[in-house]
């Protein structure tokens, strides 16, 4: 017989993992909760409650440049620092919450959270896997879409880097928008990165781990935070207590693509435009106190 090498055992593990996860939460809503009604509304409850708290303990400032979204479009936002925990997705929540959107919203969410086994848990929270197919499916049903396109690399920023928003070349969420004929409306929000002290991006340590392979994780930041000290790699995955650092969101003009744009020219125009804000919004910022 020859062995199995762990590149290919490293999926079926994970298949094993997710399938355990998705058949105990099923149990546990049959038995407690049939239709799933109360754990989704405890879940949107809870959300609801964090939200507030980034809200008025971050002094959280919204500024609306988008006009009224009756059609479905494509959110772009970018990345403060983490993983599973990160304060820029909490902020576009809040943007949700104060947009009043009539129709629902799906985030787009890094695999890892289903191969933690957390998947099911985030679904109830409007959360898909961050795929093309995810995507398509949620504007079939007439959804909006959230899509943070620089992924773990811009969330794993080095704390000198947190004003720089780094998609790393990706242009997938500007053809998903031409695909579809949606808008997008960028997203840029500024403050998280002061949140902890990051001192790596870990990105040459999780290529020698093959982090990438077995998680699609592409970064193993080292960081200084409350209550963890000092540590790599678990901060982001495990909340944190960040420090009182005010955030600023801003939501911006819907654009569409140009008649001469690809993908490709169109996703760096929509990099420009977030990071000229990014810019603009920091330019005489005091970290913490905004």
């Amino acid at each position: 017989m020859t062995p199995m090498s762990a590149e290919s055992d490293a999926p079926d593990r994970r298949a094993v993992v997710e399938q355990f996860a998705d058949a105990l939460l099923g149990a546990v809503e049959r038995v407690v909760d049939p239709r799933g009604e109360r754990i989704e509304g405890a879940l949107n409850a809870l959300r609801h409650r964090v939200i507030e708290f980034v809200r008025r303990y971050h002094r959280l400032q919204i500024d609306v440049e988008a006009g009224a979204l009756d059609e479905p479009v494509l959110f772009v936002a970018n990345h403060g620092f983490g993983g599973v925990v990160d304060l820029n997705v909490m902020a576009v929540g809040a943007v949700v919450e104060d947009l009043k959107l009539t129709r629902p919203v799906t985030f787009l969410t890094h695999q890892l959270a289903w191969t933690l086994g957390v998947g099911p848990i985030v679904e109830h929270l409007g959360a898909r896997p961050a795929s093309r197919e995810s995507a398509y499916e949620a504007f079939a049903e007439g959804h909006h879409v959230v899509v943070f396109p620089g992924g773990d690399v811009d969330a794993a920023k080095k704390f000198t880097d947190r004003n720089h928003i780094v998609f790393g070349g990706r242009s997938g969420f500007a053809q998903l928008a031409m695909d579809e004929g949606v808008s997008v409306v960028p997203i840029v929000t500024a403050g998280a990165g002061e949140s902890l002290l990051v001192l790596s991006d870990g990105q040459r340590l999780a290529r020698a781990l093959r982090l990438d392979e077995l998680l699609r994780v592409k970064a193993l930041p080292t960081s200084l935070s409350l209550p963890w000290g000092l540590n790599t790699g678990a901060v982001g995955m495990l909340p944190y207590l960040p420090l009182p650092s005010k955030l600023h969101t801003r939501v911006l003009a819907a654009t569409t693509a140009r008649p001469d744009e690809d993908a490709k020219a169109y996703a760096e125009r929509i990099h420009t435009l977030m990071q000229d804000a990014l810019t603009e919004m920091t330019e005489h910022r005091t970290p913490l106190l905004g």
